[in-house]
């Protein structure tokens, strides 16, 4: 098993940052990749960025490429999402996920990742 704990979250102005992070505990040797989800109030669960430990290699949706930024600490096993130029339309409860093998095209599906964390709100006022 992973247990997955992320802290970081809060209520920021639009404009401002916040960096999220995600630390990784238990079996993390059987993972390949970190994730990032989040969800609105009223709506599905959708993809972030993900990164795989290894190699670093990153991905994200379009809608926040040029504004965040997945990274990690392989010695800590922690994973980080650097949230700049927040927007009112980023306010989500935001989830990382840990995945035990990914593929180019499932990366982005929630349910290619076993394991999650519990969730951290974050808040981005007008």
């Amino acid at each position: 098993q992973v247990q997955l704990v992320e802290s970081g979250g809060g209520l920021v102005q639009a404009g401002g940052s916040l960096r999220l992070s995600c630390a990784a505990s238990g079996r993390t040797f059987s993972t390949s990749a970190m994730g990032w989800f989040r969800q609105a109030p009223g709506k599905e669960r959708e993809f972030v960025a993900t990164i795989n430990w290894s190699d670093g290699s990153t991905y994200y949706t379009d809608s926040v490429k040029g504004r965040f930024t997945i990274s990690r600490d392989n010695a800590k096993n922690t994973a980080y999402l650097r949230m700049n130029s927040l927007k009112p339309e980023d306010t989500a409860v935001y989830y990382c996920a840990a995945s035990k093998e990914l593929t180019l095209v499932s990366r982005t599906w929630a349910s290619s990742y076993d394991y999650w964390g519990q969730g951290t709100q974050v808040t981005v006022s007008s």
